[in-house]
């Protein structure tokens, strides 16, 4: 099997606290998957079209690197490295633009640099020795589901914590970028964490072949972003 033993519940919650801490060091934090050039070209002005450009970029990554998060989640209970393999290049065919897959790549690789240090186990170090060696891309999404797994984190957990690193990406991005407070960044936090549910009933039983990437409005502010002569963010 590709994961350990189930711990005990408050271990479980507490694993799961720790994917999803805004600490984590990934290099989450210098990106803004795409809200900075939201701003600048006036797709997002103020919270409520905030709001709404969350939503969309949330739908988005569910369809994309949510049902490849879960998929990879199975792959890794079932110790399938070459499933791993076949997930994450799915994962990336359907990704467009440098620094999205850049940011993917950077972020997939440390999370599987830190799990091997942390706790290693056979499959953590055999899809990082991939990584390294060029023989997959390493996605964020993929890197993930095999650490859920592994630190018995559930399917559904899992898909959370990609919901919530989601927003607070974006939210913290938004706080260095425009005219927002915490208290609003918090109210926002708390709204669109009450659409994970409804978004996971709709991903989970999707096929991988089913990952959508239909997405341009996100995919032309990710090059216009990657042309800007003033950046704060990496992507």
């Amino acid at each position: 099997m590709g994961q350990s033993a189930s711990p005990a519940p408050l271990l479980r919650l507490l694993r799961t606290l720790q994917l999803g801490d805004a600490t984590l060091p990934v290099g989450a934090f210098s990106f803004s998957n795409t809200l900075e050039s939201a701003l600048q070209t006036g797709v997002v002005t103020d919270v409520g079209s905030l709001r709404s450009y969350i939503q969309g970029v949330l739908h988005q990554s569910a369809s994309l690197d949510g049902v490849a998060l879960m998929h990879a989640h199975r792959a890794a209970q079932a110790g399938d490295l070459a499933a791993l393999h076949r997930i994450d290049a799915a994962l990336m065919s359907r990704r467009v633009g440098r620094e999205q897959r850049l940011m993917l790549t950077r972020m997939g690789k440390k999370l599987a640099e830190l799990a091997v240090r942390l706790e290693p186990q056979a499959l953590a170090g055999e899809w990082l020795e991939s990584i390294r060696h060029g023989r997959c891309a390493g996605s964020y999404p993929v890197s993930a589901g095999l650490v859920s797994a592994m630190w018995g984190v559930t399917e559904a957990d899992a898909f959370a914590v990609h919901h919530y690193g989601v927003i607070s990406m974006l939210l913290g991005a938004a706080l260095r970028l425009m005219k927002i407070d915490h208290y609003q960044t918090q109210g926002l936090l708390t709204e669109l964490n009450a659409e994970v549910d409804a978004l996971h009933r709709e991903m989970a039983n999707r096929a991988l072949e089913e990952m959508t990437s239909f997405s341009p409005l996100f995919d032309i502010l990710s090059a216009h972003h990657e042309q800007a002569s003033v950046r704060m963010f990496m992507n």
